[in-house]
């Protein structure tokens, strides 16, 4: 039977559920289609989200009252903030997560939306009678109607799986590939090419000597990835650590002939930050070792993730480099490592809403778009689902720049310079990440979120009350006290330190929110919103340096650049300059000054064609 939606998402990983969620939200009639029902929601690989960048990530798409904050703290095992000896503005926030319960919740969650169809199947083919997209035909040559399509498809994308010698069709371990949407989508002459990942051998816990290990405990405060979760409710469980070493260096050495990665069956760029151990081993081979993180999958289950040692070894020789490092000389493995190679799409195809130029109506997110990692891929997905709502709607997007979120980072990254290997979120991306803190992403980003309309009544609550309680707090922050009263308090303040704003007795380190509360008894609050305003008050300073900049740089994305602009017509600009350009396709100024290699003479350039046009 024939169905028509007003936006059908391809896929049911982590891009693929943001995209469908955040579209249905709007009230935007969805159909998701996926292989498999079971499926939504799986961690392919890693059963941790959040991180350094990464955890930004999360906090930013739950602020837009997206899933994976949530589904996260539902699944939480072991919470760790990393980077707790640094600044706030680069602590990344990370859980270890029970598979099964994040699949849960994922699924507990959209089945919770009512304008939300879960279409079990493959995605054969877009179907595009007279070259317009207006549906997509499944496997058994169904089809589902609908003129927005986004494709969330992730490692399935003409999906291969290496092992040693052994070669499989699919996206993961005993799941298919969609490889005839591939065939389709190169036959449209899209710019694609082929990444490559990979997943370590999963152990068995029971096999593992624990006591021979160093121990990770989960960090005790009761931080949660999302402020709507009122408190940890799973046990905590403990990782640990081992290292590799000379023999088992010596041991995947002796593999390497038979590895893919080394005999040119993979051809596809892996992700520089999160490499295979083979490649640690052939790139670092002064090292003695590296450390080998060993993650628990689950409170019912015994499998551990050794993180570090990603692989696509013969299996004899993962086992044996296994056995060789401490604790894990007996440690028995349940499923091998593998590596996937997967085709992408060039991200310079994409507008900043990842809908492909060349077919309008199609969108894409995730690692189609040349990116790893959940967070990455859910991000893209919530951009996606969002932009497609709203052109369903006929409303405008929430602004995104680089100013207001990691979200908006990584999009212009992706449009605007593509991607040689797979992209990772780093806060060292982000110019002004003083201002995109991890703990104040609902207040950057949910107001927008409310406004666009992708926020549910009991988000939408919290913030209100939240946003009045700083209100308050903030105003009253600015009563001009002395030294002597901060004294008296037992705040350790020099005597001759005169007399300022509360707001500004925060700027030193030795003074907390708290501290302050002592004085002010009407000013406590809980502990987020404290170390929140707290954390505004020592970076003011910093932060209003940078408010011209921002002035200027907003002021040059009003001066748009048209789509067909020739950039070779242009006098001054490098052949370089004119390739760069002509592939990114900037849609404004002060996007073409983020590419890299343009000169300030070429945009003087650039802006003088772009008025003489425009008068």
């Amino acid at each position: 039977m024939s169905q028509t939606f007003d936006i059908i998402v391809v896929g049911g990983g982590h891009a693929g559920c943001e995209a469908a969620a955040v579209a249905a939200r709007m009230g935007c009639r969805v159909a998701l289609i996926s292989f498999s029902r079971d499926g939504l929601g799986a961690m392919s690989c890693n059963p941790a989200m959040g991180g350094l960048g990464k955890g930004h990530l999360v906090r930013e798409v739950d602020a837009f009252d997206g899933l994976i904050g949530r589904a996260s703290d539902a699944a939480a095992i072991h919470y760790r903030m990393l980077n707790r000896s640094k600044g706030s503005a680069v602590q990344g926030p990370r859980v270890q997560a029970d598979r099964k319960l994040y699949r849960a919740a994922i699924q507990q969650m959209m089945a919770d939306l009512d304008t939300l169809t879960v279409v079990e199947g493959e995605a054969a083919s877009l179907h595009m009678p007279n070259g317009k997209l207006s549906g997509v035909v499944l496997g058994d040559s169904s089809i589902v109607h609908g003129e927005r399509v986004i494709l969330a498809t992730g490692t399935f994308l003409g999906g291969r799986l290496f092992r040693g010698d052994e070669r499989y069709e699919g996206g993961r371990i005993e799941e298919r590939a969609a490889t005839k949407l591939a065939d389709q989508l190169y036959g449209h002459d899209l710019p694609m090419a082929r990444l490559k990942t990979g997943t370590p051998p999963r152990i068995d816990g029971r096999t593992i000597d624990w006591s021979r290990l160093e121990v990770q405990p989960s960090d005790d405060d009761d931080w949660t990835m999302s402020p709507l979760t009122k408190e940890r409710t799973n046990p905590a469980l403990f990782c640990a650590i081992t290292r590799t070493n000379e023999k088992a260096h010596d041991l995947i050495r002796s593999g390497l002939d038979r590895s893919p990665l080394f005999g040119g069956d993979i051809q596809g760029e892996g992700p520089r930050y999160c490499p295979s151990i083979e490649d640690k081993i052939h790139r670092f081979g002064d090292r003695d070792g590296h450390q080998v993180f060993l993650e628990p999958e689950g409170l019912d289950d015994p499998l551990i993730y050794p993180n570090g040692i990603s692989t696509s070894l013969p299996t004899d020789i993962q086992q044996a480099m296994v056995n060789a490092m401490a604790g894990l000389e007996r440690a028995e493995i349940v499923i091998p490592g593998y590596a996937v190679e997967y085709d992408h799409i060039d991200p310079r195809a994409l507008g900043r809403d990842l809908q492909l130029s060349a077919i309008p109506g199609l969108y894409c997110a995730g690692q189609i778009n040349g990116t790893t990692g959940y967070e990455e891929a859910a991000a893209q997905g919530l951009v996606a689902g969002m932009a497609a709502a709203c052109a369903v709607q006929d409303k405008a997007m929430p602004t995104l720049d680089r100013a207001n979120s990691y979200i908006a980072v990584m999009i212009d990254d992706l449009v605007l310079h593509g991607v040689t290997e797979p992209y990772r979120m780093l806060t060292s991306r982000a110019e002004y990440r003083l201002r995109l803190r991890a703990n104040n992403a609902s207040d950057r980003l949910t107001g927008m979120a409310i406004a666009t309309g992708c926020v549910g009544a009991e988000r939408s609550r919290w913030f209100e009350e939240r946003a009045a309680s700083k209100t308050r707090i903030v105003e009253a922050l600015d009563e001009q006290v002395g030294a002597e009263a901060l004294i008296a308090a037992d705040i350790a303040v020099k005597r001759d330190a005169g007399k300022q704003s509360l707001f500004d007795w925060l700027r030193f380190p030795n003074i907390h929110l708290d501290d302050i509360a002592t004085i002010r008894p009407d000013l406590a609050c809980e502990a987020e919103l404290a170390d929140e305003i707290t954390e505004d008050a020592r970076y003011a300073p910093y932060l209003k340096r940078q408010d011209a900049e921002l002035r200027d740089i907003r002021n040059s994305e009003r001066i748009s650049l048209p789509d067909d602009l020739d950039y070779s017509a242009l006098p001054g600009l490098s052949n370089e300059m004119i390739d760069r350009l002509t592939a990114a396709r900037p849609e404004t100024l002060a996007a073409a000054s983020r590419i890299r290699g343009i000169t300030p003479a070429a945009l003087s350039a650039i802006l003088v064609h772009a008025k003489r046009r425009a008068a």
